[in-house]
């Protein structure tokens, strides 16, 4: 296909003084907030560099990518449909539109179940699920809570929660039967699930971040210590005149000066010590871990404050994308990656970790292969 021909190539706090001291006892300089977060997580890990660009089109947004290690596949929602691509070859295997059985072409999320169902979450289309050369379109009327879908995890007794802009979905595999959850939630539009090792399950969504354990629900916000304050942004009100068009991008006010909103959370991770990282919009990424939250922003390391996607490799190192690039972080130090190192745009909407240890990201424009040199992989 035209639009997914395939190229590559080689290429890659200061804080402010308090006015109080309770102020000051809640803030940390760099070195104390990195100390809280993490230790270092492995001492001489080699740094991946880009190794393939596979080009969609520079007006094609990739918004989600789905790692399916049995199969040896990468699964790619984009804006304009879903590409197959073998993991080990590196080559497009298939391409999915609305010809095939797709709800609709803008695909903002992508879950694959235990039986191998892959489910795919559309901009106002639905939900569809494919398998084996077959498609299944759910609707509202089948028990879907909405039309948008955003986000896809599979819990510990094979069910499927399913993020919308309506509440959350719980899909029980075995009787097929939707349950929608709403008022539980701190806010219904949900963009961001992950379920922990104790089958807790985390909600990232517009008005913060909410856990239900199967019997209690808690929820947390900024007034909580989710998401950082950011000086050079002011913070967002539905009085500013932005609606659903700028939900993914950061507003821009008449004053030029952008707006934040560390309530609005776009994507959620349980990292491999059960320990909750929260990507928010303005407010850089939010780390919970016993009991408390604190913060990393772009003055830490981060490449940017809006954080829309996370991962965790298998030595531990934390991805962020961010709309200023693609960051990592080994729980010491960073390293980011931009335009200007060969990505096809900065807004990093999905990062996945492929079994060999690739990092493969999704931006505006293409997918983008991290990797290391054949000389330095064992």
């Amino acid at each position: 296909m035209n639009l997914f021909k395939i190229s590559q190539f080689l290429v890659l706090l200061i804080i402010t003084a308090s006015c109080s001291e309770q102020k000051a006892q809640t803030n940390s300089t760099v070195t104390e907030k990195l100390a809280q977060i993490a230790q270092p997580i492995r001492q001489k890990t080699a740094i991946p560099d880009i190794m393939d660009v596979f080009k969609v089109g520079e007006s094609v947004y990739v918004r989600s990518l789905a790692v399916e290690a049995k199969t040896q596949r990468l699964w790619v929602g984009t804006s304009l449909g879903v590409h197959e691509i073998n993991l080990q070859s590196h080559k497009l295997v298939n391409t999915f539109t609305r010809d095939h059985g797709l709800a609709n072409e803008y695909v903002f999320g992508i879950g694959i179940d235990v039986d191998g169902y892959k489910w795919f979450g559309t901009n106002a289309g639905g939900m569809s699920r494919y398998k084996d050369g077959e498609w299944k379109t759910y609707f509202p009327m089948h028990g879907l809570a909405d039309y948008w879908i955003y986000a896809f995890a599979n819990d510990h007794d094979g069910g499927l929660w399913i993020g919308t802009w309506a509440g959350a979905n719980y899909l029980n595999r075995k009787t097929n039967e939707f349950k929608t959850y709403v008022k539980e939630l701190i806010n219904e539009w949900v963009y961001g699930i992950d379920v922990d090792s104790k089958g807790v399950v985390w909600f990232g969504t517009e008005g913060g971040v909410t856990s239900y354990d199967g019997e209690n629900w808690t929820s947390w916000n900024h007034q909580d210590g989710l998401g950082g304050d950011n000086p050079d942004a002011l913070p967002f009100s539905r009085n500013t005149g932005l609606g659903t068009r700028s939900r993914h991008d950061l507003g821009i006010l008449a004053s030029g000066k952008p707006t934040y909103n560390p309530n609005y959370v776009f994507c959620i991770l349980v990292d491999h010590d059960d320990s909750i990282w929260a990507g928010t919009w303005g407010g850089g990424v939010a780390h919970f871990s016993q009991g408390q939250w604190s913060n990393l922003m772009k003055q830490d390391g981060l490449s940017g404050n809006i954080v829309y996607s996370m991962a965790q490799d298998q030595d531990g190192v934390l991805w962020f994308g961010s709309n200023k690039g693609l960051s990592r972080f080994d729980g010491k130090s960073w390293n980011n990656w931009t335009i200007h190192d060969g990505l096809p745009g900065n807004d990093i909407y999905a990062i996945q970790i492929a079994p060999n240890g690739d990092i493969w990201v999704g931006s505006r424009g293409g997918v983008t292969r991290l990797g290391l040199p054949k000389k330095l992989i064992e």
